[in-house]
């Protein structure tokens, strides 16, 4: 069997566990940054909004390059909660 007739069924436990154990990760991450991006205010963002939205959806680096460069870092500058 060639690389390209490989199926899910074919997989190892520990390849599927993987797999699924990152899918749970980029899940987690973009939806911290998604809920992070509406939170926030336009002014406690650098950049537009719909950038940082759809820059979260690009897998892993998306939602870590949203954490590190998107948010701007003021002291004292209150995240309402969710309600």
């Amino acid at each position: 069997m060639n690389k390209s007739q490989r199926s899910w069924r074919n997989l190892s436990p520990r390849v599927r566990i993987a797999i699924g154990v990152g899918a749970v990760v980029q899940l987690g991450l973009l939806g911290a940054a998604q809920v992070n991006i509406y939170r926030r205010s336009a002014e406690q963002l650098n950049g537009p909004r719909w950038l940082w939205i759809a820059v979260s959806f690009i897998n892993f680096l998306g939602p870590i390059a949203y954490f590190v460069f998107g948010r701007r870092r003021r002291a004292n500058v209150p995240v309402p909660p969710l309600v």
